[in-house]
């Protein structure tokens, strides 16, 4: 699809963070479309094409509400990356393409009791022994081989298998996002192929836009909430881990895609996008697919459980007794490409709704029930990466996330640029020297990859977390800085 048909949308301003996307746009939308950005994202939105998919996303049988669209948002597959919908949880649909094709993918955070001056004369050691310990690029093998019987222990319990396998703490899995466990999987739902792909991968970063990243807090708007989540003094050192479900996601999402998308004449939809094929939440196919999802999810949450124990145990080896568990405490783990039963106020009435979250991030304000105990007070931490030249952001969500997006908001910078116009921009050895003078040591498996991951590829991740401030969907609490980029 070409860009012209997102500069044709008539665009209505609701106010300065927020634009409205009418149905007369389209009469197969249900309902309107309301993008979150300022003055500045839009113009970089619109040239995207991301638009006409909000638009698009609208015309989903069951959808309630509105079809959002975050300020980190871009084209996607079928759905924009950066879109949240939610449908009815009785006679709604659930879209495959609406929760992408890493399922689970999202951002795990540790605190440490380090200052930044304190790693100083060890930053290329730190970065050597992260780089060891943590498995990553294209297909690659992770620290564990499982068994069948271990994957499907990991299909069922997530992050509690790899806690009880002595991967990290049972405290790890109470500042996870559900417990690191989605009720409701079903191995007898997933392929023999997704198997295939997943069963050595247990405990890899994988490549793209994974990553870990030793970083520093370099600003606090928000002390209280700042010190709440164990990260409260400026130069304080912590660790941001992003990766998902790696090839067995993929393949679950590439299954599932393909049943969808036989069985639309079947169910008679008319979809203006086969890539929004979608599949009614209460039949076999959607009940199966759900199923298969929360399988993805579990294993992505293992993963990052393995994955951070690696970042603890490479601290213990370079820092000594300084880096124990209980001396890197994990503040939280969001993920942000997913499907989950929720309960919303629709029109007026409380409704049990599918909420798509593809590339969005659960935003649950203080009070919430299903926010740590520890957290209750301030919110549900939000991690956001940026880029890994300028700067990520901890929110913690806000009241407005319940009452505007279905209790989300974004996930990150989002792309502005093609992976293939970034490779074309800048060659790995200039951008890997531009790290360098930025203070950023860069550890990565495939240089030739490298250049789709600059900073430049990235919106400003500071203007897209201004946004989500303003607008009430979060409320930032502290800037970190990148010391340390270890990649796929």
């Amino acid at each position: 699809m070409g860009n012209q048909s997102s500069h044709n949308i008539p665009l209505e301003r609701i106010d300065a963070n927020r634009w409205r996307i009418p149905t007369r746009f389209n009469e197969a939308m249900r309902v309107p479309g309301v993008v979150y950005a300022d003055d500045e994202l839009i113009q970089q939105i619109i040239s995207d094409n991301a638009l006409t998919q909000v638009a698009n996303v609208a015309t989903l049988p069951g959808i309630v509400g509105h079809s959002l669209g975050m300020p980190d948002i871009h084209w996607g597959y079928g759905f924009p990356v950066g879109g949240v919908a939610a449908t009815d949880a009785r006679d709604g649909v659930v879209s495959p393409g609406g929760i992408g094709f890493d399922i689970n993918c999202g951002v795990r955070l540790l605190a440490t009791d380090l200052l930044r001056d304190q790693i100083k004369g060890s930053v290329d050691n730190l970065a050597d022994a992260l780089f060891r310990a943590l498995p990553s690029g294209v297909g690659g093998y992770g620290m564990r081989k499982l068994t069948s019987d271990e994957m499907r222990q990991v299909m069922l319990h997530g992050a509690r298998w790899a806690v009880e396998e002595g991967y990290g703490l049972e405290s790890d899995l109470e500042v996870t996002e559900e417990n690191g466990c989605l009720a409701g999987a079903k191995p007898e739902a997933v392929s023999r192929k997704a198997l295939e792909r997943g069963i050595g991968q247990l405990g890899s970063l994988g490549s793209g836009n994974h990553f870990a990243e030793v970083q520093y807090v370099e600003h606090i708007y928000d002390k209280e909430a700042a010190k709440a989540l164990g990260i409260g003094q400026i130069g304080q050192v912590v660790t941001t881990i992003h990766c998902g479900s790696r090839g067995f996601g993929h393949q679950i999402a590439e299954d599932y895609i393909k049943l969808a998308e036989a069985k639309q004449k079947e169910y008679g939809y008319e979809l203006p996008d086969r890539q929004l094929a979608c599949m009614p939440i209460n039949s076999e196919g959607g009940q199966a697919y759900l199923g298969a999802m929360a399988c993805a999810a579990n294993f992505a949450w293992a993963n990052r459980q393995l994955l951070m124990n690696g970042v603890r145990e490479a601290f213990a080896s370079v820092f000594g007794r300084k880096a124990r568990a209980k001396d890197m405490p994990m503040v939280y783990d969001v993920c942000h490409n997913i499907a989950k039963i929720e309960e919303y106020e629709v029109d007026g009435e409380l409704r049990q709704v599918c909420v798509h979250r593809k590339g969005a991030t659960r935003a649950f304000p203080k009070g919430h029930p299903a926010i740590p105990e520890q957290y209750r007070a301030v919110g549900q931490p939000v991690l956001i990466p940026g880029d890994m030249g300028r700067y990520s952001f901890v929110l913690v969500g806000a009241q407005g996330s319940m009452e505007q997006s279905f209790g989300s908001c974004c996930h990150g910078a989002g792309r502005r640029q093609s992976r293939t116009a970034a490779k074309k921009s800048i060659t790995s050895k200039e951008l890997l020297s531009k790290l360098e003078a930025r203070g950023v040591t860069v550890r990565v498996h495939s240089k030739n990859l490298l250049p789709e991951e600059a900073p430049s590829a990235y919106k400003d991740a500071q203007e897209v977390v201004n946004v989500v401030h303003n607008a009430g969907l979060a409320q930032l609490v502290a800037r970190l800085k990148p010391i340390v980029v270890v990649k796929g």
